[in-house]
């Protein structure tokens, strides 16, 4: 096998294990929370005063999909919905005191996390891992993914 392909195939197997290890590290840090509910939690976050429709499209999901997301979110008091000052007859997403303090709790932890993991990398190779992630998000985007 040539080279680059022998590193495209690595590359893939080791984003994987790296999605399966995110989905897995979402259940343990709120058991009643998928990967898909804490990326509409940080959705809802970056975006105040989304819609539904808006996680929809941008994830490329079935509004029902994302209802059920909205839902349980609500439930656990995570996101409230509110009517859009703008028109009346939309509502709007917001994060609650508690999914502002839960998706904090998350980050302190996937920091602490990154931290252990990559605290015997040196600078050089910090910087240019980093680097290779922002290349890769952006040529993503560039698709027009989301």
């Amino acid at each position: 096998m040539p080279p680059r392909d022998q590193s495209m195939e690595t590359i893939q197997r080791e984003l994987t294990a790296f999605a399966r290890r995110a989905r897995a590290t979402a259940a343990r840090m709120h058991p009643e929370l998928s990967l898909v509910s804490f990326t509409v939690l940080s959705h809802v976050e970056d975006r105040p005063g989304c819609r539904a429709t808006d996680l929809a499209a941008h994830y490329m999901l079935d509004k029902s999909t994302v209802s059920r997301q909205i839902a349980t979110l609500e439930r656990l008091d995570l996101v409230e919905r509110r009517v859009d000052p703008d028109d009346q007859r939309v509502q709007v997403l917001h994060l609650t005191e508690a999914g502002t303090a839960t998706l904090a709790q998350v980050a302190a932890s996937r920091l602490a996390a990154f931290q252990e993991r990559l605290g015997d990398w040196d600078e050089a190779d910090l910087a240019r891992f980093a680097g290779y992630l922002l290349r890769y998000n952006a040529a993503y985007e560039a698709d027009g993914r989301p």
